[in-house]
């Protein structure tokens, strides 16, 4: 069987979509668990900068030499270099700058929740972008309820008790739109580049500028031992295998029946922070805001006609 006919069949988007959500989902809560294990405080931007670059640079080094041992040329011409170097600003560079300091500043069950607009961006973006993929009654009604989501987690302990911060939940915000922008920019480079190696390099491309602004700014480890670093390497391994799979599936397949089972990150993000972190996942704003994030996302991705990826 080709990798085109694997990567197309339904069966195969099932497993692949829902392990790249498995393995997003749970890294939330443990990138947050990271923060204090390696001692980095909420407010030290430079070091929240440096972790998350050692994690890029190692996976996008991962899969070049996945690349290289697999017979493929990894070499690029300066032209796809330079587009793989855009990707990687805004996949991983502004994306991740974003989500780091973001997650520093809130929760973990929230930032899992938060990170389902990604979903409603792209479709959002996809109307301006696409001339046959405009935003339906249905899609609208979709994306309304799953931005009632997001207001929902923000909510404290009273109706009129709203919780946002420009630090936290802002950015979090912006990273999904920098990410939704980035994935949409990354499935056309993916038509003409073997996904692999375009992956390898944004990812290392990114968190090359990751590491050096980490640097630059000062960034540090208060305490880094064999657990932090088998953290880093396993983080690595889930961009690595996740971002891939990811590519590859959008590559042969309708955005939207890939883009559905993005429901499951929110889930899935919640339920391990709250065995890993001890964070309440059954506060009623939780509940109430997973339930409209899903049904969000379930109204947007799913319809009788597949979306058209063709640009206009």
């Amino acid at each position: 069987m080709t990798s085109r006919s694997l990567f197309a069949d339904p069966r195969a988007v099932f497993a692949f979509a829902t392990l790249c959500c498995l393995l997003w989902g749970s890294a939330v809560p443990a990138v947050k668990f990271g923060y204090g294990l390696i001692g980095i405080a909420p407010g030290d931007t430079a070091s929240l900068l440096l972790f998350a670059g050692l994690r890029f640079c190692l996976a996008g080094m991962m899969l070049l030499a996945y690349g290289v041992m697999s017979g493929r040329q990894v070499a690029l011409p300066p032209r796809r270099l330079g587009e793989t170097a855009l990707l990687g600003l805004g996949q991983t560079t502004l994306q991740y700058t974003c989500y780091y300091v973001g997650l520093a500043h809130t929760t973990a069950v929230k930032t899992s929740i938060l990170s389902s607009t990604l979903v409603f961006f792209s479709v959002l973006l996809a109307h301006f972008i696409y001339t046959n993929d405009k935003l339906s009654a249905r899609r609208a009604l979709g994306c309304l309820i799953g931005f009632a989501g997001v207001v929902a987690v923000n909510f404290g302990t009273g109706l009129f008790d709203f919780h946002f911060s420009l630090l936290g939940e802002g950015l979090l915000l912006i990273s999904t739109f920098a990410g939704s922008l980035a994935a949409i920019y990354g499935r056309r480079l993916s038509q003409g580049m073997d996904a692999t190696v375009m992956t390898g390099w944004q990812l290392l491309l990114g968190g090359a500028v990751l590491t050096a602004m980490g640097v630059g700014g000062g960034g540090h480890f208060e305490s880094f031992g064999i657990g932090a670093g088998l953290l880093i390497v396993a983080l690595a391994a889930v961009s690595a295998v996740a971002f891939t799979l990811w590519s590859l599936l959008l590559k042969h397949n309708p955005v939207g029946s890939v883009a559905v089972y993005n429901f499951e990150i929110p889930i899935i993000g919640a339920v391990v922070s709250a065995l890993i972190l001890n964070e309440s996942v059954f506060e009623w704003k939780y509940l109430v805001a997973l339930a409209l994030v899903s049904i969000g996302i379930w109204l947007v991705t799913t319809r009788g006609r597949a979306p058209a990826v063709s640009p206009s």
